[in-house]
């Protein structure tokens, strides 16, 4: 269910933007080499904002309380839980890429593999933040309002559906300082193997940089929940 939404994006909308692909402004390389990679995006950022939920139910259960008395590094209790989520949103990146090569999507095999690699460092961003909400906020009544005003945010500042080249100038001035953003750009370089975009830089750098922080974050998370 998880990927049913990108999909029905992925071909209910995406034909739309065969029209706007001839527009001044639009990025090079076809309306899906530029939709794809902000879909795949997307599904990153929605697919990891969101895992706490899950988490939520766990404590109510007495996982997490089970888990207090172990040995367990809590560093290895965030990132068990967090590859898992990266392994699943880099499956369904693959089934979006599949399916959007009949519309016309063209790729490069040495783009797509650092594309998949950005997608698990938006995962591994993400997760940990979702993960130490939950265990602050403890019920999805409440985390449910905080991930939705902090995962939209990021998804209309990114130039996800609509490249932020075609939007004004104080609006492509607050997508700057989104680092999804600069994730999407970089990624739709390597779909067009322009590996000498800059972006591509800045995206890689920017990522690693966020994940080990959040992960920093989450794990000291995990930590005082098991103090």
């Amino acid at each position: 269910m998880g990927i049913l939404q990108p999909i029905l994006y992925l071909l209910l909308f995406g034909p739309l933007l065969n029209g706007v692909a001839k527009l001044p402004g639009f990025p090079p390389g076809g309306a899906f080499n530029v939709f794809v990679p902000g879909i795949l995006v997307m599904t990153a950022l929605y697919g990891a904002a969101f895992v706490g939920f899950g988490l939520c139910d766990e404590m109510r259960e007495g996982v997490v309380e089970r888990m207090r008395v172990t040995p367990m590094s809590r560093v290895a209790m965030l990132l068990g839980r967090s590859f898992r989520d990266v392994t699943i949103l880099l499956f369904q990146a693959l089934v979006m890429i599949v399916l959007a090569i009949p519309f016309g999507l063209s790729l490069n095999g040495v783009g797509v593999v650092v594309a998949f690699a950005m997608l698990a460092l938006i995962g591994l961003m993400l997760s940990p933040v979702s993960y130490a909400l939950a265990l602050v906020l403890k019920n999805e009544d409440s985390l449910a309002p905080v991930t939705n005003g902090m995962a939209l945010p990021l998804m209309l500042l990114s130039g996800m559906m609509l490249p932020m080249s075609l939007a004004p100038d104080w609006l492509q001035k607050l997508a700057d300082v989104n680092p999804l953003y600069h994730a999407v750009a970089a990624i739709r370089a390597l779909f067009n193997a322009s590996f000498g975009d800059t972006e591509i830089v800045v995206g890689v750098v920017l990522l690693v940089v966020l994940s080990v922080l959040t992960i920093a974050a989450g794990a000291r998370a995990f930590g005082s929940i098991a103090e």
